[in-house]
Formats: C-alpha cells, structure tokens, sequence
C-alpha cells in the first residue's frame, strides 16, 4: 500500500475506534424520542423503598398513585435499599405506580442538618457535579430507568445567602443538571422551599443556564398545592414541572401494612421503566 493510503487507512480506522469508546460511555437507554407521562395527584416517598405486598395493598386502600424512591447517591439516609431493583421498578409499574427517582448525592457546605454534612461539595463543585451527574445517569440505566425520565438531586436545606457557599452549591447544582440533561434524562430538584428553592428561582431570574427544570419543594403545614407557592414566580417551573412535599415524616396503615413517609402533591415527569 502506498504511504498516504496507509496513513490514512490508520487514521479511519482510529476514528471507527475512538467512535465505538465513546458509544460505550452512554448509556443504553439514552436514545431520543420517548418521552415521559405526566402524573398529576398524590404521592409519597419513603427512606426505604416499600416491599411490592405494602405497594399492593396501599394501591387498593389508598389516593396515592406515585412513589419516590432514593436510588443512588452518596448522601442517602437509606444506602441500603433492601427491595429496590429491576424487579420492584417493574412490579411498581405493573401495580400502577408512578416512580420518582431521587438522587442525594454531595450536600451544601452549609447545609443545616448535622446529619448531612459528612458529605459535603468540595473545591471543584463543577467537576464534582458532572462527576455526580454521570452517576446518577449511569445508576437509573442500571436499574431500567429510562432516558427521558426525570432524576431529582435532593438537595437539603442549606444557607444560600452565604455567597461563598452559595455559589458553590449553585456551580454543583448546575453542573449536575446540565450534565443529566446532556444524557437524555430531565434535571429535577427538591429541597426546601426558603432554601435551594429560592435560590434556585433567583438563579433564574438572573437568566442562568443548566438550572433544572423541575422543582420538589418542601414546605409543610400548608394546604397541598403546586402552584401556590410564595417564593416562585406564578409562571415559573410550569407547566407540570412542580411537585410540593407538603407534610413530612407521618405514620400511615392501609391494608394492614404501616410506613412512615413525606406526602406530595405532584404535577411532574415521572420515570419511564423498561
């Protein structure tokens, strides 16, 4: 073979490589056109994920059709989740439930709850939530959560008026949905209402780009509702991107089965499960 043909049979053949490296990195299911339904009424979510029985009778006795689950990330409360898998998503779906998937990863440097702060954002907030991001892509893939889905970054409340903090957390949180939104899924976020939530609404009014495009915010003791919120613009977050988790840590029994949960009133994406 003459040398320019040569080197240049080399070099397609080192494209077609470095294409298939990068075709390995995405995940399987991130492939365009689904997209996800939307759920409008109400919810729960649960530090463990209930076994399918509790689901089952709960689905039977009970209002609520959609259950969040915390499927990945360092920051869980519950890392060892006894029943989550393939299988339980299925089951879910199956039995009628819609699927929230919540991701805690790294929290605030100055995140309120003592017991959140062993996982703190670090000195590289941008890279740290690209790195987080792939993360929580990579683990819904895993468990059969389907590109076009939403992933919620729980992120706790946290001092944002702080502006070294602040700005840290925003760069995070930032990265983390841009990064999400790159791979096919859409970018959630809950947190507390006069916390992450408002900075969250702030950032926008600022015309920030990669905030995300679904809020989760908590306020409790106030009647259920996701478009009366004080501190997001009426236009803001809409349509059917709010979920409001109105009461918290509440002991319910139906069917004989008992779990305690947060309660939401939701107008949100929910998780395409294959």
């Amino acid at each position: 073979m003459p040398r320019p043909r040569k080197i240049i049979g080399y070099l397609v053949a080192l494209m077609a490589a470095l294409a298939q490296v990068a075709a390995q990195a995405v995940p399987v299911t991130a492939a365009p056109g689904e997209r996800p339904s939307v759920y409008r009424g109400r919810g729960f979510d649960s530090c463990q994920a209930p076994p399918l029985t509790t689901l089952n009778a709960w689905g039977a006795a009970t209002s609520y059709g959609a259950v969040g689950v915390y499927y990945a990330g360092r920051g869980r409360a519950c890392p060892h989740q006894r029943y989550l898998s393939h299988r339980w998503l299925t089951g879910a779906r199956d039995l009628g439930w819609r699927v929230l998937p919540v991701y805690v990863g790294s929290q605030s440097p100055c995140v309120r709850a003592a017991s959140k702060r062993g996982n703190p954002i670090g000195y590289y907030p941008w890279d740290q939530g690209e790195e987080e991001g792939l993360d929580a892509v990579r683990s819904a893939d895993d468990l059969g959560i389907a590109a076009g889905s939403p992933l919620y970054l729980d992120m706790e409340a946290y001092d944002y008026g702080d502006e070294e903090c602040g700005g840290t957390t925003l760069d995070f949180v930032r990265s983390w949905s841009g990064t999400v939104a790159r791979h096919g899924y859409i970018p959630g976020f809950y947190s507390s209402a006069e916390s992450g939530v408002r900075h969250m609404e702030l950032a926008r009014r600022d015309g920030l780009s990669d905030l995300p495009e679904v809020v989760w915010f908590a306020r409790w003791k106030v009647p259920a509702s996701t478009d009366s919120e004080r501190v997001l613009s009426a236009a803001a977050w809409q349509p059917h991107r709010r979920i409001h988790q109105y009461a918290g840590n509440v002991t319910e029994t139906h069917g004989g089965r008992k779990l305690t949960i947060d309660r939401n009133a939701i107008d949100a994406p929910v998780a395409i499960i294959h």
